[in-house]
């Protein structure tokens, strides 16, 4: 049997399936197997209820009549590999082969509920109940296996799905034997532990993606390659800028389009066809007047307002005191530093089709977070919460720009009900640019002093928009203070972006360090670890210094060598990086970039490394090319003609070090690299050149100019 995609059960599109099929009906369909607290339909009042994981283990997993185990997770896969660093939690703490195991993620039917994929949390959070379930799935199957074996607990071994008599092999019973046909309304008599890491036999240890056959070889499945009988394509007319209001609109030219359907539902207009160039070609001829966008502000100007409309700021972290009395630094160091806005520009646009089946309606969206998907769509609808069902098929990219935004699900179920066919809404490139909720443009503004001997005294630190996330320090300051000023309103809607925040905070704290090490004329790495008291930090960048193979010097070197080290949800990061600027034209090519990662426990070290690769690699983007242009709430960036991601000349050489700590908490992965990338490149830019770059991103352009400016 292939495994379960989000969208398939047993083989069978899941459209064919009934959001209120009764117990009996429910167990017929998947074919028997031990199942409590498993149900369609009543699930989705009891999460609006609670909001919270159910305690029945029976939720996160399945055990088929055939052996087959399939996991459920209200996370989805948008390419972090969770898909299969979830399946290899539930082996191993099932005692089943990885070969054996399914994984249904993100359909609000069928999985228990989750605020969303965000955060790295699909291991660091999810896992350990995933694993707790397990536990007792497996606890509870040996109690089971006793009594039919008769044979005392104690005696019983487990492996790969099968349960025998340790002194007599030849009895044993299956999982899939012992799930035949039953409904076990069982819980373990006592809370059983999980694994230790030297009883581990799947995690801790290297998988391929378990997706990646599907992904090569185009059969994996997207929102946007879902299609439905009687299916129309929609094209909505949009406003030019944000904050443009519709006044006026004529839709009969459009509507000479033969098989064209047109949907005017209060801030809804859309033309609709059977084929999507109809579609378009439809949009073209609809006529409309818009209010101008009241916004004055560019991406020149945005760092002025958002620094004059910051409002009272919060305090984030202090100690000592940066009030007068105390023993003023020898040396003063003061500095602003600016990051543009940043799209996320994944590969896949947000897309969602919807069909609506009397007061029915199902969901197939790529979003981050089809629980809130859904009572996104309930609200809008007015449907009872039990009527719908999301589903996430394979999320072409996310970084957080489809969590906080679900507008193309709601679009396409109000365009649904409205016509009574299934609807695709897929953005085009210029639409996905327009809505994306970008992560914030902000301002930090660092003042710190030194002591003569080179000892950081003092550190006042306040970041505008960027929020807190990574805004407070972790050096041995003994007077400090970090606010975080969150209340200029932006011109258009933001949101998370691959550890939101941390990559500016970062930036500016590393870039900020770094300064300080060349006036106290100590090397950087020196610098940090006379200021770290923290022993993971320290860890992780003496890791880094001796894969590198660090030799001690003051910046600027002229050797065009950077160091950064930074903290993401409880993930420790260090980062050296050389690179190479080329002084007449401002082009900055970064040659090699070793990276060192103390996660805790890793599920799957191999994934680890993917995740971190990929981090280094978009990381380059937001620090050296991407940045939002816009003007009077019009933005300019249309496609990545202008907007420039990293290409593959771009790309470094990458060297890793994971550290091994298996005894060690789960911490997050999927995002803690990308935050030291700017930091780790600004500095070794100053290390070549002696020039200090201080806005994000740093284009030719800008070292060009910063260049001359000192020559």
């Amino acid at each position: 049997m292939a495994e379960t995609t989000a969208f398939t059960l047993n083989d069978k599109p899941v459209s064919d399936f009934q959001l209120d099929l009764s117990r009996r009906e429910l167990l017929k369909t998947l074919g028997g197997g031990i199942v409590i607290f498993f149900c369609l339909g009543d699930r989705s009042i009891l999460e609006a209820q609670q909001h919270s994981l159910p305690s029945d283990f029976n939720a996160f997993l399945r055990i088929g009549a055939d052996g087959r185990v399939t996991g459920y997770t209200g996370k989805i896969e948008m390419g972090q590999g969770n898909r299969t660093a979830l399946a290899q939690i539930l082996a191993d703490e099932l005692d089943v082969s990885l070969e054996s195991v399914d994984m249904v993620m993100g359909d609000t039917a069928l999985c228990p509920w989750d605020d969303g994929t965000w955060g790295s949390t699909s291991i660091r959070s999810f896992g350990p109940p995933f694993r707790a379930a397990a536990a007792e799935a497996r606890s509870v199957l040996r109690e089971l296996a006793a009594e039919r074996l008769r044979v005392p607990q104690d005696r019983l071994v487990a492996q790969d799905g099968v349960i025998f008599d340790g002194q007599q092999p030849d009895q044993r019973v299956t999982y899939g034997e012992l799930a035949q046909g039953q409904t076990i309304a069982r819980r373990a008599k006592q809370t059983p532990a999980v694994k230790s890491p030297s009883e581990f036999t799947v995690i801790n240890k290297p998988v391929l993606r378990r997706d990646a056959t599907e992904k090569v070889t185009g059969q994996a499945l997207y929102a946007g390659d879902i299609r439905l009988p009687g299916m129309l394509y929609a094209r909505i007319l949009r406003p030019p800028a944000h904050g443009a209001t519709l006044k006026d609109v004529d839709t009969s030219a459009a509507e000479k389009v033969e098989g064209v359907t047109v949907v005017r539902e209060g801030d809804l207009v859309a033309v609709l066809h059977p084929d999507p160039e109809q579609a378009n070609e439809a949009l073209s001829r609809v006529w409309a007047e818009f209010y101008p966008s009241p916004s004055t502000l560019d991406d020149q100007t945005i760092f002025d307002h958002l620094v004059l409309n910051a409002g009272t700021g919060r305090i984030v972290a202090q100690g000592g005191s940066l009030g007068p009395g105390r023993m003023p630094p020898a040396v003063v160091v003061e500095q602003t530093y600016l990051d543009g806005y940043k799209a996320h520009a994944a590969m896949e646009t947000h897309t969602a089709l919807a069909q609506v089946e009397g007061n029915k309606m199902t969901v197939w969206v790529g979003t981050q977070t089809p629980f809130p998907a859904k009572d996104e769509i309930v609200a809008a609808l007015g449907f009872a919460a039990n009527n719908v069902r999301v589903i996430t098929p394979f999320v072409g990219g996310g970084f957080g720009g489809k969590g906080s935004v679900n507008t193309q699900a709601v679009e396409a179920a109000r365009l649904s009900r409205a016509t009574g066919k299934p609807v695709q809404v897929c953005w085009n490139r210029e639409e996905e640019f327009f809505f994306d909720a970008f992560r914030p443009a902000a301002v930090v503004k660092i003042k710190a002093g030194l002591t003569k001997d080179g000892k950081l005294m003092s550190w006042d630190y306040n970041v505008y928009a960027a929020g807190d996330r990574g805004a407070a320090h972790f050096y041995d300051i003994p007077n400090h203070r970090t606010t975080s000023f969150d209340g200029a309103a932006h011109p258009f809607a933001t949101g998370p972006w691959r550890a939101p925040g941390n990559s500016t905070n970062c930036f500016a704290r590393e870039s900020h360090i770094d300064l300080l090490a060349a006036h106290a004329q100590m090397d950087p790495i020196e610098f940090r670890l006379k200021h770290l008291k923290d022993q993971r930090a320290i860890r992780v960048l003496e890791a880094a210094a001796e894969k590198f193979g660090w030799q001690p010097a003051a910046a600027p070197s002229g050797r065009g060598l950077g160091v950064a080290v930074g903290t993401d949800v409880g993930t420790w990061v260090a980062a050296i990086a050389e690179v190479e600027v080329d002084s007449r034209t401002g082009h900055v090519q970064v040659k090699r970039v070793v990276c060192a990662q103390d996660m805790g426990l890793v599920v799957n070290p191999q994934g680890a490394i993917l995740q971190m690769e990929g981090c280094l690699t978009m990381g380059l983007g937001y620090t050296l090319s991407e940045d939002v242009h816009f003007k009077n709430g019009m933005i300019l960036d249309r496609n990545f003609d202008m907007y420039e991601l990293p290409r593959f000349t771009a790309v470094p050489k990458i060297e890793t070090v994971v550290l091994d700590l298996k005894d060690q908490p789960t911490h997050g992965g999927g995002e803690p690299a990308i935050i030291i990338v700017g930091a780790v490149v600004a500095n070794a830019i100053h290390d070549a050149t002696g020039v200090r770059l201080l806005q994000l991103p740093m284009t030719p352009e800008r070292v060009r100019k910063a260049i001359a400016a000192i020559v």
